[in-house]
């Protein structure tokens, strides 16, 4: 036996060695007596933790876990909304809901939770999340799952709930990143307790992209079915579900192929409607799947697209309903007043009487622009409104430009002026249809103490010392009508026009007797408002572009109309009759052709720079110009051989443009005849007149009954017997009670459809 062997245990337990593999290194102290000793952790035992280690630990961590959430939901705030989400079209429609189009970048327009149909809301939970209304804003199983799903390759998968999507479409943005899920987790609890879940449910759905670049429901209704969102079906609810899980997988009408994906994935919808009773199986077994329709080009400016938006951009932004850096944000929702069918009719008539009339071959009929206007007379709603060939091509709107001289169609605002202000001639004649005018060319304009130094020319040169009112309309006799505007006062005239229709700031509106000619550059549209207010019985009320406007489902106030009688009715009734005679008898008879009793004026501007045809009938007052411009240097330019053609004035293309579209525009609708309270008396029989006696006066007495004299053989043909025929030269000089020769006969105008003016003045206002 070895001495370690024989060695005795002391009793009494005082060894100072202890127990077997016990020393004093092993202890802080003595054992107590009774407790058990600990048996030595050794080798790989000593790694496997106790449970009072693992319990630490785990409490370590929920400290720490514990600690990060609520120094994130501290620390994370929620931060304004990102521009891209924030950004949306303003959107246009034709005066009957139709849309005619949409401006800016993004293809969104936000809409209310109203106008999204109760099934089609429950038809986006049962895609994306079922238990949205009882579950909170995040759910992290689901975020484990996905996780897992996606780390063990089963498909890259997301675990977000609604409010999650939303904060991350409307807060944050898509990058995928730790950083953004992480701010994604504290952002939604906390808007969760902000917002209420219809309000997250309306910016989810009003921020999501659904493919064919539409985002929110609103745009991907009318991408995928050419409705509102307030129209949608429970089938097409459910399709359009379908698409925010991966829109280009399952656009059917864009990609054909996908349609059995689709289908799968849109019964997969409806199956969680009825699971959670949101639709019957009944229902459900009804439906069929509703295919959308084919991707298409998105609506732009184009054609006149683009005229239209510019020109309610400026009535909105001039009337100060929207300022300008507030629309261009976008979101408005704009009801025009346009009508498509007239609005087609319009460019239809521009197209057929003008453009298809044009040569590539001719370069002056590169610079042939058109513009037009159109406005319901009872209304003041502005019906058509023609800008140009196409915007991306043409970008001046024609219809609102204020650069081209009206010409001869202001004559009619001096002859308005002189009946509402009882004017009377240089000798005290009241001024009526029937009052009887010197017209011989480059008559001196006279006033209370002699010639004021201004003598107008008349086309060709053409004279005639004794002309009534009337028929200096018919004709256009610029020496009539400068002197007019001497007798009525040309500051009044100024003011009649203004009270009419015409801006007062318009550019040459000057109080002087070349009013009379058209020298103010008023635009298409100023021209149409004034022309409605005479077809209107003299009461005017301020145009308008837009019928309603509404952002976020909240109505816009627009500015009342306010109709008042700008001149009296007797004024605007007696301008109207002598107007129908230009249509009847003079330079406007192209305007027959719409086959309707019409009133109307034509105009040309300085060196056929511009023609214009102003017309109307009780229930259409329409304005068409044909303007001359280089589009290389933006310098107008003359028309003379446009279309082949030695002239172009207002009697020729605008007139017969007027008429096409007048005739379009009230197809299908009763005819009516001007219902008028007129003033002035018959038109009295007139002599010759003499080449060699001078004027005397604005109203000679009346003469006696003369015979009609026999035209030489190189007079015009007489009479006339309507519209000219295309292309032969216009009869200049249509009969009538009054109609005289004279031994200077005018000169052939060679233009289109009727007696050409020299209007506008030009060179021959030097001399005044």
């Amino acid at each position: 036996m070895s001495d370690e062997q024989s060695r005795k245990r002391p009793a009494g337990g005082d060894d100072p060695t202890g127990p077997a593999g016990w020393s004093p290194k092993d202890s802080d102290g003595p054992r107590k007596p009774g407790r058990a000793r600990r048996p030595r952790r050794t080798g790989w035992r000593r790694l496997v933790p106790t449970w009072r280690m693992v319990l630490g630990g785990f409490l370590l961590v929920v400290l720490l876990v514990a600690g990060a959430l609520i120094a994130g939901y501290m620390l994370v705030q929620i931060p304004p909304a990102n521009k891209a989400a924030v950004a949306e079209s303003n959107v246009f429609l034709y005066a009957d809901g139709s849309q005619l189009t949409r401006s800016g970048e993004v293809n969104r327009e936000s809409v209310p939770l109203s106008r999204v149909p109760k099934d089609v809301q429950h038809a986006v939970l049962a895609a994306e999340d079922r238990d949205f209304y009882s579950e909170s804003a995040v759910n992290p199983e689901a975020m484990v799952r996905a996780a897992w799903n996606t780390a063990t390759g089963k498909g890259k998968q997301s675990g977000s709930t609604i409010t999650q999507q939303y904060v991350k479409n409307y807060y944050l943005g898509q990058e995928q990143t730790v950083t953004r899920k992480v701010k994604e987790f504290f952002i939604a609890i906390k808007l969760d307790r902000e917002q209420s879940k219809d309000e997250i449910l309306e910016g989810y759905l009003n921020t999501s992209y659904f493919g064919r670049n539409a985002y929110g429901i609103q745009a991907a209704a009318q991408a995928y079915y050419a409705k509102d969102s307030d129209k949608l079906t429970v089938a097409e609810g459910a399709y359009l579900a379908t698409l925010l899980n991966a829109p280009s997988a399952y656009d059917v009408g864009a990609h054909p192929e996908n349609k059995p994906r689709a289908t799968g994935r849109w019964n997969y919808v409806l199956d969680g409607m009825v699971k959670k009773k949101w639709l019957t199986k009944a229902q459900r077994d009804a439906l069929k799947f509703p295919a959308p329709g084919k991707s298409r080009a998105r609506q732009g400016m184009n054609g006149q697209r683009g005229y239209l938006v510019e020109a309610v951009k400026d009535y909105l932004t001039d009337n100060k309903i929207i300022d300008e850096q507030t629309f261009a944000r976008g979101g408005y929702r704009i009801t025009t007043t346009i009508e498509r069918k007239k609005q087609d009719a319009f460019t239809g008539a521009v197209q057929k009487q003008l453009m298809d009339e044009l040569s590539d071959e001719r370069k002056v009929d590169q610079y042939v622009r058109a513009g037009g206007a159109s406005i319901d007379p009872k209304t003041g709603r502005v019906v058509a409104l023609y800008g140009g060939i196409d915007y991306t091509k043409q970008y001046v709107n024609n219809a609102t430009r204020r650069d081209y001289q009206v010409g001869s169609t202001f004559k009619p605002f001096v002859f308005t002026s002189a009946v509402q202000n009882d004017a009377t001639t240089q000798n005290g004649r009241p001024i009526t249809p029937t009052t009887v005018y010197d017209g011989t060319n480059r008559r001196q304009v006279r006033g209370p103490g002699g010639p004021v130094g201004y003598a107008p020319a008349n086309e060709d040169d053409y004279s005639n010392p004794r002309i009534t009112v009337t028929k200096a309309t018919d004709l256009s006799v610029n020496a009539v009508y400068a002197q007019m505007a001497q007798d009525v006062g040309p500051a009044k005239v100024k003011a009649t026009a203004v009270a009419l229709g015409i801006p007062e700031r318009t550019p040459d509106l000057t109080a002087t007797p070349s009013i009379a000619l058209g020298v103010a550059t008023a635009s298409v549209l100023d021209m149409t408002q004034a022309y409605a207010t005479l077809a209107n019985h003299g009461r005017h009320g301020t145009y308008t572009l837009v019928d309603k406007v509404t952002k976020g489902g909240e109505n816009i106030q627009l500015p009342g109309k306010d109709p008042a009688q700008a001149v009296p009715r007797e004024a605007a009734d007696t301008t109207t009759a002598i107007l129908q005679s230009v249509v009847d008898n003079g330079t406007g008879s192209a305007a027959q052709a719409a086959g309707r009793p019409a009133a109307g004026k034509t105009g040309t501007a300085e060196e056929d720079k511009a023609a214009w045809f102003a017309g109307y009938t009780p229930d259409l007052a329409t304005v068409v110009a044909v303007m001359g411009q280089d589009s290389e240097t933006g310098d107008q330019k003359s028309l003379y051989g446009a279309a082949g053609l030695p002239r172009v004035n207002g009697g020729g293309f605008p007139a017969e443009i007027w008429a096409a579209y007048t005739s379009d525009a009230l197809e299908g609708t009763s005819t009516k005849d001007f219902d008028l309270s007129t003033s002035g008396g018959e038109v009295p029989p007139l002599e010759p007149p003499s080449p060699s006696a001078p004027p005397t006066s604005s109203a000679p007495p009346a003469p006696t009954t003369p015979p009609v004299p026999t035209p030489p053989s190189s007079a015009p043909p007489f009479p006339p017997t309507g519209p000219p025929t295309r292309p032969g030269p216009p009869t200049d000089f249509p009969t009538g009670p009054i109609f005289t020769f004279f031994p200077q006969e005018p000169k052939d105008g060679g233009g289109r459809g009727g007696g050409r003016e020299m209007d506008g003045g030009g060179s021959l206002l030097d001399d005044y």
